[in-house]
């Protein structure tokens, strides 16, 4: 039975990993008491006594659990942004071309973001088959529910006299600075990072990230595109695609999503402006389901053992 350590249990990342892997019978949780879980000495221990370790941490807090693992042997699944694009570090999106054999064999994997998720499971397949070049132009724009925040968030959503500001959708990252930029552009082998527009909604969880292309960005229809994504994908356990860009009666729910695992693409438009979708939870394969299914793949599990779809 293999042991596995969740450093930063706490927080909404880690608190959804503890609960979806409460009942697994193949794995023995290894824990702190609230006293000392914040102790150096303790999660130094903890961290080389596991043999999968998730840090649900920020970035510097992340890097120094990282140091404090002594041994060969502790997998590291990194939930935060410190390790996304570092060297010697596996970005862990399966169901990209090669990552799942790579993720397997890797001591150190770094979890994607969430919105990046959305953007990389649309953009690196047309990137990769040659459906858009790496030097396009594109714009992208995200909705999330305020988990996605963390618990200071989640406590100003929930207040009971929260600002009446919050009661509508607000848009953030206005300086195209937001953390999940290098990901998405060095993931998808693109030469530039795409105009990014991310908006926090007043829902706990679920996402909707949206890619636009014009005609004189691909050569592909909406169907072609669907096709393509159809044969990406054909082999992927989390990711689907709609078959059609209908929705739900002409809409697409962000929190359609909610409390699930895994993930859908849509495409939708016409021949002069195609729009590409994806929808899944910001906490699910955006956060803590992505990184129980790496943990599955280094346990040589199914990748669905554990999660909600």
């Amino acid at each position: 039975m293999k042991k596995v350590f969740i450093d930063g249990s706490a927080g909404t990342t880690g608190l959804r990993i503890r609960g979806r892997l409460a009942s697994r019978g193949d794995i023995t949780l290894v824990t702190l008491p609230d006293a000392i879980r914040k102790d150096p000495s303790a999660r130094r221990d903890a961290l080389n006594s596991a043999d999968i370790a998730f840090l649900c941490l920020p970035d510097q807090a992340a890097v120094e659990a990282v140091a404090m693992v002594e041994n060969g042997t502790t997998a590291v699944i990194d939930t935060s942004t410190a390790h996304r694009v570092a060297e010697g570090w596996e970005y862990g999106f399966p169901e990209l071309t090669g990552r799942r054999e790579r993720i397997r064999s890797s001591r150190r994997i770094a979890n994607p973001g969430c919105h990046a998720s959305g953007f990389i499971a649309l953009v690196a397949p047309l990137v990769e088959r040659g459906a858009i070049v790496k030097d396009a132009l594109l714009s992208c724009f995200s909705l999330t529910g305020y988990s996605g925040g963390g618990n200071k968030m989640i406590a100003e959503y929930e207040a009971p006299s929260r600002s009446p500001l919050l009661e509508a959708p607000r848009q953030y990252g206005l300086s195209q600075a937001h953390k999940h930029l290098p990901e998405m552009k060095t993931v998808c082998g693109l030469d530039a990072a795409p105009a990014f527009a991310p908006i926090v909604a007043p829902f706990y969880s679920g996402m909707e990230v949206t890619v636009m292309l014009h005609r004189g960005q691909t050569g592909a229809t909406p169907d072609a595109i669907r096709d393509l994504y159809r044969d990406y994908y054909s082999g992927a356990a989390l990711v689907h695609v709609a078959d059609d860009g209908v929705g739900e009666g002409g809409f697409l729910s962000a929190s359609a999503y909610a409390d699930r695992d895994d993930m859908e693409i849509c495409v939708s438009g016409n021949a002069d402006r195609i729009l590409l979708v994806s929808r899944f939870d910001n906490l699910g394969k955006g956060a803590s389901g992505a990184a129980i299914q790496n943990m599955n793949i280094l346990l040589g599990v199914d990748e669905r053992e554990g999660l909600v779809l």
